[in-house]
């Protein structure tokens, strides 16, 4: 079986990427099946991650983000000839290639790629939520285009062959598809006895992109009610990851005073010995796929909070089990779960006890027998 990934690319250290990793290693280590990996925008970049031997990585040079900084009138015109160039370099590969299922990580391809004809069965692997368009709150003609794209969504998934989402909320929110399907992301656990937390070091972690999505400002603020109760100046924050919020993020953390015990860190390929040196992760996203790092964290025995935004947290924490859950939006509630846990060891260590079960429910071999079931009922093989 040929199998075909389509991303836009993979030089980031994001949870996307990570997750496509972890399904290709297990595919070359369980199957024959041979793989392919088509980008649009890597720029001849090399992968943050190390993609196994065999792999096949084809850059497309559509380079979409080369129109990220422009006015929207410039976005759009250049948005529209670049798609008539990824469409046509696209469609010529996948005719040439024969590939047995073809899947997109939602990237431009998305809209177009069920009309290519090139006999393979096409999949829609959505890492948003149906609603990821409006956590923005754009104004004027992009907030419009925000709109009629989402209705463009609700058509589009329609035409693949099969759509997947990561949660059951986000599932709901689709409505009744005929093709949908829920499964999570896997977490590719390491020798994971090895990367167990005590949870007695006083340290807080975050990892993400630097950017809206990700929400580390209202971390840095909730981080400052913390700091400002004089209790906890011997705990510390540490953010990893990149991204063009990382110098606002700093001055953010310079302007309240926080440099002695907030740090921005790049991000790093250990991230499992992170999660095993810290006793509390936090997520303060304004909205989520999934959720991967809450799962890793949580395989570390390390208790979880989180905003419960759309979608991934709710699924996957049990609210005072496991990890704590927070309305979103409400920084002092969030700063409050912190020092909640913070301030009481044992309760740490029962929360990690109870969330290091998490391996149970997505481990590989739960979550990619689910995948092979997908392709194999695609292809009758």
């Amino acid at each position: 079986m040929k199998l075909i990934y389509c991303i836009r690319a993979i030089y980031n250290p994001g949870g996307m990427e990570r997750v496509l990793l972890n399904k290709v290693v297990w595919l070359k280590a369980h199957t024959d099946m041979e793989i392919v990996i088509v980008t649009t925008d890597q720029k001849q970049r090399p992968p943050f991650y190390s993609f196994p031997e065999g792999v096949r990585v084809i850059d497309l040079c559509v380079n979409y983000s080369d129109d990220n900084a422009k006015s929207p009138v410039e976005k759009i015109a250049g948005y529209l000839r670049k798609r008539w160039k990824h469409k046509k370099a696209l469609t010529a590969l996948l005719q040439k290639e024969k590939a047995d299922i073809v899947v997109s990580l939602y990237p431009s391809e998305s809209s177009f790629i069920p009309s290519i004809k090139d006999g393979s069965k096409k999949v829609l692997e959505l890492h948003f939520n149906k609603l990821f368009r409006f956590q923005y709150n754009r104004k004027g003609l992009i907030g419009l285009i925000d709109r009629w794209r989402t209705k463009q969504d609700e058509r589009l998934v329609r035409k693949f062959d099969k759509f997947v989402v990561l949660t059951q909320e986000d599932k709901e929110l689709w409505g009744n598809l005929h093709n949908i399907e829920v499964i999570p992301n896997a977490a590719l656990f390491p020798s994971i006895k090895k990367k167990q937390s005590d949870v007695s070091k006083h340290r807080v972690i975050a990892v993400g992109r630097l950017d809206y999505q990700k929400g580390f400002d209202r971390l840095i603020q909730a981080w400052e009610i913390v700091q400002n109760t004089k209790k906890y100046s011997d705990w510390q924050l540490d953010i990893f990851g990149q991204g063009e919020w990382h110098d606002m993020l700093q001055q953010m953390i310079e302007e309240k005073n926080l440099s002695q015990t907030a740090y921005l860190n790049r991000p790093t390929n250990a991230i499992w010995d992170e999660y095993s040196r810290s006793s509390v992760l936090v997520m303060s996203s304004n909205y989520e796929g999934f959720g991967m790092v809450l799962v890793e964290a949580m395989a570390c025995s390390v208790p979880v909070v989180a905003f419960a935004c759309q979608c991934g947290p709710k699924d996957i924490i049990q609210d005072g089990v496991n990890g704590l859950l927070v309305k979103d939006g409400d920084i002092e509630g969030l700063a409050n779960a912190m020092m909640r846990l913070m301030e009481n060891e044992e309760e740490r260590k029962a929360m990690g006890c109870n969330a290091r079960r998490v391996t149970e429910t997505y481990s590989e071999a739960s979550v990619m027998k689910r995948w092979m079931e997908l392709f194999n009922s695609l292809t009758g093989k």
